[in-house]
């Protein structure tokens, strides 16, 4: 070696221990991952065959009560449209009068979650017993 020239040492990053770090978690992620999921089980009963004949009601019974709310945010009971300072005076009068103290619950799936629930609420505080409708009415 000549005087002139010195010696450039150039550091090198040695990946080894990084490499191992990683597939060492790569692995504890491939165990782990299938023990995270879990399992809900429920029992959803069968929609009934439309080739079943259901007895229709006797004539003279009564329809149910329904209350719904549209889009627009109207509040009806059985199609008939009721001011919203005026529904819990109105469903206790309809209840008073049946067998059933049930009223059933439909929005329009254009209904805000929190509009649903404040008619929801707004019943309930009359101390109605609400069902709510699983699909949506034939209009």
């Amino acid at each position: 070696m000549s005087a002139t020239r010195k010696s450039s040492l150039t550091p090198e990053m040695n990946v080894t221990p990084l490499v191992d770090v990683v597939l060492v978690l790569l692995i504890i992620f491939m165990v782990v991952t299938p023990l995270m999921t879990k399992n809900l089980w429920m029992n959803v009963p069968a929609k009934p065959d439309k080739k079943e004949d259901t007895t229709p009601p006797p004539p003279d019974a009564k329809p149910p009560v329904v209350l719904t709310v549209d889009k627009a945010g109207t509040l009806r009971i059985n199609h008939e449209e009721v001011p919203r300072d005026q529904v819990v005076v109105r469903l206790q009068r309809m209840l008073n009068a049946r067998a059933d103290k049930i009223v059933f619950f439909d929005a329009s799936d254009a209904v805000p979650y929190g509009s649903a629930m404040e008619v929801l609420d707004l019943a309930r505080g009359g101390n109605i017993t609400v069902a709510v409708l699983p699909e949506r009415l034939a209009d």
